[in-house]
């Protein structure tokens, strides 16, 4: 990664130094390497600035958190704007080509201006380990409720350290911009002598992807069974406004625990409405509803907006059934 040319993009600084190399080095070509929420953000700013983009994936679909039938969506929507993902791809190096750089990988060799890496991100504990803090099982920093590290009077915030979940009851590293500014407001409250809880997180996100609202929130099937839950999940397809209104397709997968009936996570994909979808999902996890309480949310009405029936309830009423 050291090279000039291979970048990671974890902060703005790094996104300064990629605007800078594409424009000084006139980039007409790119690798991404690695094929999570990042990588599609970046792969639509490319584009933007019609710059060819090739996205090397371990995998067969793009975004791993959400389902094959949803991620699949995903998929196509970079093929159609001419972003090439090369599947089951594994890089062994990168190598300078006079002004330019060779990918080798299993599955061939590719040509590039640059590379960005964007295979995920491990917790900054260096500093924490030279003071004996209390490293969580997860690999970042352990804290309490209130932002409080093993030691007295030292806080720790944002993706370095953990934030406890409230569907799986544990504690999780989730490092995303939300998480991070709300657990610096609570340090700083506490810091200041005010004491205030974080409550946790459900681990909800988004991202745009061209034309696409994608977001989660909760946990899948794989992490469910793990916690010993028994899940039910179902996929419905539907439309994000009312029929009058026209047509923006929204796909949206629930899970749920067949036993209790209560809601473990929720993925959308779509034109249209899937973020505010999974945020009034999201406010349902974090309230612990069952999926037949979900069925008949009282949910704002508006055909610009949804119909009368929502994806929600449908999707609720349709796997309550099921189960």
């Amino acid at each position: 990664i050291k090279k000039p040319g291979v970048f990671v993009l974890k902060n703005l600084d790094d996104a300064i130094r990629i605007k800078n190399y594409l424009r000084e080095n006139n980039c007409r070509k790119v690798i991404i390497i690695g094929a999570g929420f990042i990588a599609m953000e970046m792969s639509e700013a490319l584009h933007m600035l019609s710059i060819k983009t090739t996205i090397f994936h371990r995998g067969a679909l793009p975004a791993n958190r959400w389902d094959p039938e949803l991620s699949g969506v995903m998929l196509e929507e970079l093929q159609n704007h001419d972003v090439e993902f090369v599947t089951n791809a594994e890089t062994s190096a990168v190598e300078k080509q006079g002004n330019t750089f060779e990918a080798i990988t299993n599955q061939g060799v590719w040509n590039a201006d640059m590379i960005i890496v964007a295979v995920g991100v491990k917790p900054e504990i260096d500093l924490a380990q030279s003071i004996g803090l209390k490293i969580g099982a997860t690999g970042a920093i352990a804290v309490n409720h209130f932002q409080q590290t093993s030691k007295e009077n030292i806080y720790a915030a944002g993706d370095c350290c953990e934030s406890f979940h409230r569907v799986t009851r544990r504690w999780v590293n989730i490092p995303l911009g939300d998480i991070a500014n709300k657990q610096g407001r609570i340090a700083g409250f506490n810091i200041g002598g005010k004491q205030v809880k974080f409550e946790g997180i459900v681990g909800a996100q988004s991202f745009r992807l061209f034309g696409l609202e994608c977001a989660a929130t909760g946990i899948d099937e794989k992490e469910a069974k793990s916690l010993g839950y028994e899940p039910a999940s179902n996929i419905v397809w539907g439309n994000a406004i009312a029929r009058n209104m026209g047509q923006k397709k929204l796909g949206l997968k629930l899970i749920a625990d067949k036993s209790s009936g209560r809601l473990l996570g929720a993925q959308a994909v779509g034109e249209a409405g899937a973020v505010s979808r999974v945020n009034a999902l999201s406010v349902a996890l974090w309230a612990g509803l069952n999926i037949e309480e979900i069925g008949y949310l009282d949910l704002a009405y508006s055909p610009p907006y949804s119909g009368a029936w929502d994806i929600i309830h449908n999707a609720a009423q349709s796997l309550r059934r099921a189960m």
